[in-house]
């Protein structure tokens, strides 16, 4: 295991949203905090900071964590994906975003960019999942303002949409 001094900084090198990205800091930095402040990720959000709310999720080499239980030191040499890395830059939205919008399944938009983290490695995971199944993951979530009946009818649109273009047969195949 790498040593750190305590005193002196760090450099974090990293995968991030497929880029390589690296920047300094202290080895008791929070993953949440070197996101937002080391390398502007701005789409990181941080709430409890005790990893109840999930605002601040992640997701660490392909799997949903919270960033404010993560020191930054934890991910050298991994990958990490943020909101920022559903869609390329000012391209198009995401299958799940562009669900979240038609089902006006944000609001405030504080919790929303955890919440679809934690749903995109979801349902990469369980591909057809019920209502209860959803209901269960996003349990993981707080969110004040839209009471996730929407929330949950988004996950589960996305799910029905992947599964038809998965089965239905391609031009010249």
């Amino acid at each position: 295991m790498k040593q750190c001094s305590r005193d002196h900084q760090h450099t974090v090198r990293l995968t991030l949203n497929g880029a390589a990205r690296s920047a300094a800091c202290e080895p008791r930095m929070l993953l949440s905090d070197f996101l937002r402040e080391g390398l502007g990720a701005t789409g990181t959000h941080v709430g409890c900071e005790h990893g109840v709310c999930g605002a601040c999720t992640v997701q660490i080499d392909g799997v949903a964590g919270r960033s404010c239980l993560t020191l930054a030191l934890q991910v050298d040499g991994r990958r990490v994906d943020t909101v920022e890395g559903l869609c390329d830059g000012d391209g198009p939205m995401s299958d799940l975003q562009e669900a979240f919008k038609r089902h006006h399944a944000l609001q405030c938009g504080f919790c929303t960019a955890g919440i679809l983290m934690s749903c995109d490695d979801y349902l990469k995971r369980v591909p057809d999942p019920s209502e209860a199944q959803v209901r269960d993951m996003l349990s993981g979530h707080l969110c004040r303002c839209t009471g996730y009946t929407p929330i949950v009818a988004a996950v589960l649109e996305t799910a029905s949409l992947r599964r038809q273009a998965a089965t239905t047969p391609h031009p010249g195949d």
